[in-house]
């Protein structure tokens, strides 16, 4: 196996343990949401404004299948949507009372996930995290202009 496959392998490896060790936890503490729909809660809060458009970009999903996603998210009452005074056209969500319950509960188990794994990153150099992080930018990008070469980027439907 050359470098390329196994940093491949690696990266396959740690993200498919990393939602081994996190999976029963998660399901138990947010029983009855889905993981996209506990992903969409938390995008909305941290993204202001965040709209069907921004949701679709960010999930790799079509507009459509991100309007059903946001419209099960309101009826289940966890977000809801709002329009701003300057712009009626367009439709932004954020996240209900409820909405926000979910989110910390989500927040504080990555909290803990975080403390669990810290001492692996207490070990990395500023360096070695400069390293990685170069890595998965230029690979992130090399990934973008193949998608788009594809004509696979996300349109408006």
């Amino acid at each position: 196996m050359n470098k390329e496959e196994r940093i491949l392998m690696g990266v396959r490896d740690i993200y498919n343990k990393l939602n081994w060790l996190n999976k029963d936890k998660m399901e138990a503490a947010l029983k009855g949401y889905t993981s996209s729909e506990v992903h969409c809660i938390e995008y909305v809060e941290k993204n202001a404004d965040s709209n069907v458009t921004k949701l679709a970009e960010f999930f790799y999903m079509t507009r459509g299948a991100i309007s059903k996603l946001t419209k099960k998210l309101m009826q289940k009452g966890l977000i809801e949507s709002y329009q701003k005074s300057d712009n009626k056209k367009e439709i932004y969500f954020r996240l209900t009372e409820r909405g926000k319950v979910v989110y910390k509960i989500h927040e504080d188990l990555h909290g803990e996930f975080h403390e669990r794994d810290k001492a692996v990153f207490e070990q990395i150099t500023e360096e070695q995290f400069g390293s990685m992080l170069d890595f998965l930018e230029r690979y992130g990008k090399h990934l973008d202009a193949e998608i788009k070469k594809l004509g696979l980027e996300m349109k408006s439907e």
